[in-house]
């Protein structure tokens, strides 16, 4: 019995990442690999992949295809979840409520009671992407009151954010355990 265990930290995080089609989690998942831009087809089922960083825990992202009729099988994926990142389309207004309402039924789900999230408005390169301040309030992320979040503007295109998207990452996984304030 290692401090590790006694603390409840596991070696590897596991690190589920949600969306509607088209918000790009795809995209990201490559791109925070460092491959370069990579055309990508809708997501039927998933992709896994590591990500590993010296000095923290290795993640594995899991990127759950978002299409309509796939979205009734996200529950199968989010037991043993440390963290959820939501990705949404920031220029997709007229879908705003429709990921609203996917994010709040994965938040609801008894899985992920407590489980920390990171909501990634993506496509912020965008001239039409809507402002973070604006996607907060639609989202009514100041009513979570049950558990850590944050959320953050990124560009899949361009990279931009992604670096902060990780550390967000990685300090609501250190949070998790704890109250936040």
């Amino acid at each position: 019995m290692g401090s590790m265990s006694s603390r409840g930290l596991k070696a590897e995080a596991q690190v589920v990442m949600m969306g509607l089609d088209s918000a790009g989690k795809t995209t990201l998942l490559y791109k925070l690999k460092g491959y370069q831009l990579v055309e990508t087809l809708p997501t039927v089922g998933f992709n896994v992949e590591p990500l590993e960083a010296p000095g923290h825990r290795s993640l594995t992202l899991w990127d759950v295809g978002g299409q309509a009729q796939l979205r009734a099988s996200w529950k199968n994926y989010l037991e043993g979840s440390d963290i959820l990142v939501y990705v949404l389309d920031s220029t997709d207004e007229t879908r705003l409520p429709e990921a609203v309402a996917a994010l709040t039924e994965v938040l609801n789900d008894p899985s992920m009671t407590g489980v920390p999230f990171l909501v990634l408005a993506n496509k912020q390169e965008a001239p039409e992407a809507l402002p973070l301040l604006e996607i907060r309030n639609r989202l009514g992320l100041e009513g979570v009151q049950d558990r850590c979040w944050e959320l953050r503007a990124c560009s899949a295109l361009t990279g931009q954010g992604l670096p902060e998207a990780l550390h967000s990452v990685r300090s609501l996984l250190r949070s998790s355990r704890r109250l936040c304030l």
